[in-house]
């Protein structure tokens, strides 16, 4: 993908995230929290299965 189009695409998200939050902050917020229990839990179970496959 050429430079300049990545540059638009990535003003538009960041431009997004910006209204999104303007426009309900409660949902953008309830949305950070789920988002950071997934990045959480996700990490969780990857420890959870490294420390099952070494056998601790």
């Amino acid at each position: 993908m050429p430079y300049q189009v990545k540059r638009i695409f990535v003003w538009i998200f960041w431009i997004f995230v910006i209204y999104a939050i303007f426009t309900s902050p409660d949902r953008a917020a309830d949305l950070v929290i789920t988002v950071w229990e997934i990045f959480i839990n996700g990490f969780s179970a990857i420890g959870i299965f490294f420390d099952r496959v070494l056998g601790r």
